[in-house]
């Protein structure tokens, strides 16, 4: 089993997949919590992972400087489809584009690359031009598939009009590498993780509104996300907290705790499932955990 540093849940159907810093990535069935598949060939750790179209695809990134596209078959495996070698140092995250036929993957060599997902042909690849020598640790599509948002390891967010390749809106404020960001479904609100907690941004009026700092100073927010159906939040760090989602005006209320059972006290990566019926917690002790929300008492390990 490999330490959880990204996850995934498929809409429909119901696996999970982690990755992890033994370099595999592995596919689990989530009622059974049995592996259902292990995909192998990352050099060193891999960084992120997604699904694509239903779960047909696995995207991943690594820190061997490739991402590789998977594709399912009919005996549950999936098969390496392209190997892609456009970055020149780690790749940190990968994001699907709303059509499914596209994604994005940032690296710490300080560009970002569009990639057709069919063919894995590399469409563009956008380099930083400020003169800034950050590299990129976090990146997400807004749900419009209009914009892209990556996070540095300067603390900056930036903002892109994908077609244009421009960046359009820079958010600073945070203290530490930006480790994750996410839009709200209705593409009004972007949440951002780093080492002071999670900032949420106005997108309407380009202003930040909200601060959690929910942990310590030495306890980085390493994860954070809207569920699909817009209602909830989820920050993960030494414990996972989930919150209400409100407007500018008013609070956003945690309305749920749940305890880092991994001894580690670092909760790496937090995903929402289906309807936002389960919650997804990777952590450093090679454990994947699923809290039930609210139907299903208590966690579950795997």
């Amino acid at each position: 089993m490999n330490i959880n540093t990204g996850l995934e849940a498929s809409d429909n159907l119901d696996i999970i997949v982690t990755a992890g810093v033994d370099s595999n990535v592995v596919v689990f069935d989530r009622p059974s919590g049995q592996i259902v598949s292990t995909l192998s060939g990352h050099s060193k750790k891999v960084t992120n992972v997604k699904f694509a179209t239903e779960a047909e695809f696995i995207v991943t990134g690594s820190a061997d400087k490739t991402v590789r596209v998977w594709q399912g078959s009919e005996n549950g495996n999936y098969d390496c489809r392209h190997i892609l070698k456009d970055h020149t140092a780690e790749v940190q995250a990968v994001t699907i584009h709303a059509t499914n036929n596209y994604f994005v993957t940032a690296s710490l060599d300080s560009t970002w690359c569009f990639y057709d997902l069919a063919s894995g042909l590399c469409l563009t690849q956008v380099e930083e031009t400020s003169g800034s020598s950050e590299g990129y640790t976090s990146a997400a599509f807004h749900p419009d598939g209009l914009i892209l948002g990556t996070g540095t390891t300067g603390a900056i967010v930036k903002i892109w009009d994908v077609k244009s390749q421009a960046n359009v809106a820079r958010f600073d404020g945070h203290i530490g590498a930006v480790t994750a960001i996410s839009f709200s479904e209705n593409g009004y609100f972007l949440a951002t993780a780093a080492q002071d907690g999670v900032k949420l941004w106005d997108l309407r009026k380009l202003r930040n509104f909200r601060t959690f700092s929910p942990y310590e100073e030495n306890t980085p927010t390493q994860s954070v996300e809207f569920d699909h159906s817009g209602n909830y939040l989820a920050i993960g760090g030494s414990d996972i907290r989930v919150y209400q989602v409100a407007n500018v005006k008013s609070e956003w209320n945690c309305i749920k705790t749940f305890p880092d059972l991994s001894g580690t006290g670092k909760a790496t990566c937090v995903k929402f499932g289906p309807d936002a019926k389960y919650i997804a917690v990777g952590s450093m002790d090679r454990n994947l955990r699923i809290f039930g929300l609210p139907e299903e008492d208590g966690p579950s390990e795997s």
